[in-house]
């Protein structure tokens, strides 16, 4: 069997086991989809991504989480040039193929990664207060209380959730998610998860406080999620929610919940950007099994 380097690297976060921890396997051009299954089952992680080569950017990206493939990821995007980085990538911007689409990500002279996500679409959800408010395991009243001028909705900067507001923080954290009926909530509703969000937050410099539900896609609860980060972003920015005093800078707040705390940056302008930084804890290799040729993927 050969081996291939693997590591862990937590993003939106400075500090060692905060934040979202991705794999990153930095080579992985000679792997096979199934290797690369079953490499992500094997790390455990949320999502693992695979760089490899491309025709047409600077690098080619898949993520996979334990369970299956997805097109976009924001976390273990910001692992990934975080480790890069690491390992001598200059100031600057780069340019990233992903199943969304080539994306721009700028790294800037402190190690923040900035990545730009696709272009954002939002639609109001034709479902009712009652069943999200059943999935979430939260008191359906305070949904709607948050919700007078903005509304429960699917945002997508590449990733489809469901945004959900809720009046406190107490809310956010007493939470008792069904995942069962989270799972068949976004598929009815064609998301990927469920972002729920307050702008009762712990630090007085954030712009509000999320946890992020995506059991359908093998991610009972997600620490801190770039993708639904710039989809929420998008989203505020749609509906109106600060007038006409839009934050230059969104800080949002997650991971509070499961001992993972970290923040991502979001700025709404012509794009949506989702930047953070990121600290690899872990570096080394994985045994990896064999594969026909024949299954051997083009980059």
């Amino acid at each position: 069997m050969d081996t291939i380097r693997v590591l862990q690297v937590d993003a939106f976060t400075d500090e060692p086991f905060g934040g979202n921890p991705a794999g990153v396997v930095p080579e992985a051009d000679d792997l096979s989809e199934h290797q690369m299954q079953s490499i992500a089952a094997e790390m455990a992680l949320s999502e693992t991504a695979f760089l490899r080569s491309s025709d047409g950017a600077d690098r080619r990206v898949r993520y996979f989480t334990p369970t299956q493939e997805v097109d976009l990821c924001g976390h273990a995007t910001i692992g990934s040039f975080a480790h890069l980085r690491d390992e001598g990538l200059e100031s600057g911007t780069t340019t990233l193929e992903t199943n969304v689409g080539t994306l721009e990500i700028d790294v800037d002279d402190d190690g923040t990664v900035w990545m730009t996500q696709d272009a954002p679409q939002v639609r109001e959800a034709d479902v009712g207060y009652a069943r999200v408010a059943d999935a979430l395991g939260v008191d359906q009243a305070a949904l709607e209380g948050a919700s007078d001028d903005i509304p429960l909705a699917v945002s997508s900067t590449g990733l489809s959730f469901l945004i959900a507001p809720i009046t406190y923080l107490s809310d956010v954290g007493n939470a008792q998610p069904d995942m069962h009926a989270i799972e068949k909530l976004t598929d009815d509703v064609d998301a990927t998860g469920v972002y729920l969000f307050t702008f009762d937050a712990l630090e007085r410099e954030s712009t509000l406080h999320g946890r992020m539900f995506a059991p359908g896609a093998g991610v009972p609860e997600d620490p801190v999620t770039g993708t639904a980060s710039g989809a929420v972003g998008a989203y505020l920015d749609h509906f109106g929610a600060f007038d006409d005093d839009f934050p230059e800078e969104l800080r949002l707040e997650q991971g509070h919940y499961v001992d993972r705390p970290g923040r991502a940056r979001v700025r709404v302008g012509d794009s949506v950007r989702v930047g953070g930084r990121g600290v690899t804890v872990l570096d080394g290799s994985m045994l990896v099994p064999e594969d026909d040729e024949d299954e051997i993927l083009e980059a």
